[in-house]
């Protein structure tokens, strides 16, 4: 169910950055085959892509994101983000500004190395980051994930391959399973 192989594209830039430093934030947003997402960045790399089914309410989501953050207009990442979304095998090469726990951060870290295509179940991810025990944990930082699509946590299944819940909704999470298997197919 869950082959393994390498991909050329992952993401490998992600970083830990502190509630201090999401100050100043830039958005931008617009719709796509499956909704609408909204890119936040900080000067040290995408802070959020939200996915809804519209503006306002992934604006409020942001907002609700990083309370007393200074956000405007301006996100210059948010075509790279579109390529990704509806060409998974691209990757995306570019920084993360993650706001997270240890723990969070190192199942988010497994998430970028599963390649557009394939899919891990919670226990496979748990075990990757050396926490075996610490299956019902890894669902919960996927549920924490706050870059949708870029730390694909979509492609976390549970452990018999059916669909878990997804924080964007499980229909789109099935729409960008498929898509990513008939693209690998297709390559």
């Amino acid at each position: 169910m869950c082959a393994h192989r390498e991909s050329p594209k992952q993401v490998t830039d992600m970083k830990l950055v502190s509630a201090t430093q999401h100050a100043d934030l830039r958005f931008g947003a617009g719709a796509f085959s499956l909704g609408h997402v909204l890119v936040a960045e900080t000067g040290a790399g995408i802070a959020a892509v939200l996915i809804g089914a519209d503006t306002a309410e992934l604006l409020a989501d942001l907002t609700a994101r990083f309370p007393g953050a200074r956000i405007e207009p301006g996100a210059v990442g948010l075509d790279a983000v579109l390529t990704v979304i509806e060409s998974p095998a691209r990757g995306f090469a570019g920084p993360l500004a993650v706001r997270g726990t240890d723990f969070q951060q190192r199942v988010w870290t497994a998430l970028t190395a599963i390649p557009a295509g394939e899919t891990r179940s919670y226990t496979e991810v748990a075990q990757a980051i050396g926490a075996p025990a610490a299956v019902r944990a890894v669902a919960g930082a996927c549920a924490a994930n706050p870059i949708a699509v870029l730390i694909p946590c979509h492609r976390v299944l549970r452990g018999d391959g059916s669909l878990a819940g997804y924080r964007w909704g499980v229909e789109r999470k099935r729409a960008l399973l498929a898509r990513e298997r008939a693209l690998a197919l297709a390559a």
